[in-house]
């Protein structure tokens, strides 16, 4: 089974991101050639470009508390796991605190690095970071794998807590989702949302099919529509009725 995701707003796109690119960061940080490591430093470059971009900080405080008081509703319910609830809201008291903690604007540590900074301007430019063009950066290539992990590791440690705050609202929000099972007829499927405000829609397809979901959503209205390729041509419409699960967080 294949999940796709969409968002339904800017702030969710820039935490999918951000999950992505972190995923993408851990394994090749984990790994031990040197253009491994590079990859896992040049992710850092990405992240910290799309945190770049708005104040992601405070609105995923926002956002913790919100989830806080919903969640703190709960309590009374005599359906509810208290000792499981008390973990959450534990989880996101502590989250919230390291990132309230964090000094300055994310990744303001890497920024003012002027090392780093070199290397990051360089990379921007195709072959930009050849041992002759950074000499210094290619002498840290160098080093032991495991030297370069823990230096990696040391500049991308700054940015932890919103990493792990955008994982902790991802996570929520994909447990607090709508899931139920539908049919694409003729590889199109269409649903009125009556203006509810959703923030995620994930979808779940059995990779059998082949099948490539082109969606759309707003507050009124999703559309899905199927496409296949073969790898040599553009994707065709599908014709055939596609089964799979819709959830809507």
């Amino acid at each position: 089974m294949i999940i796709y995701e969409y968002p339904f707003n800017e702030r969710i796109r820039t935490m999918l991101r951000l999950e992505d690119l972190y995923e993408r960061y851990k394994f090749f940080l984990h790994q031990t050639h040197a253009l491994q490591h590079h990859v896992a430093l040049t992710t850092i470059f990405e992240m910290l470009e799309v945190v770049s971009r708005s104040d992601l900080k405070s609105d995923l405080l926002q956002e913790l508390e919100r989830q806080k008081q919903i969640l703190s509703g709960f309590q009374s319910h005599p359906n509810i796991q208290k000792n499981v609830l008390d973990d959450v809201l534990r989880e996101i008291d502590k989250t919230g605190s390291a990132l309230v903690n964090t000094y300055g604007k994310t990744g303001q540590s890497i920024r003012e690095n002027e090392w780093l900074m070199s290397i990051r301007s360089r990379t921007g430019i195709p072959g930009g970071a050849c041992e002759f063009d950074l000499p210094s950066y290619y002498t840290w290539q160098q080093r032991m794998p495991e030297e370069r992990a823990a230096d990696i590791a040391g500049w991308f440690a700054p940015m932890q807590s919103l990493i792990d705050a955008v994982g902790l609202l991802l996570r929520l929000m994909r447990a607090s989702g709508l899931q139920f099972k539908i049919i694409a007829h003729s590889g199109s499927y269409q649903q009125m949302l009556q203006g509810k405000m959703y923030q995620l829609l994930r979808l779940r397809i059995d990779a059998r099919y082949g099948a490539i979901p082109e969606m759309s959503a707003n507050k009124y209205m999703l559309w899905i529509r199927f496409t296949k390729q073969d790898g040599t041509v553009k994707p065709k419409p599908m014709e055939e009725d596609i089964p799979c699960e819709l959830t809507l967080c």
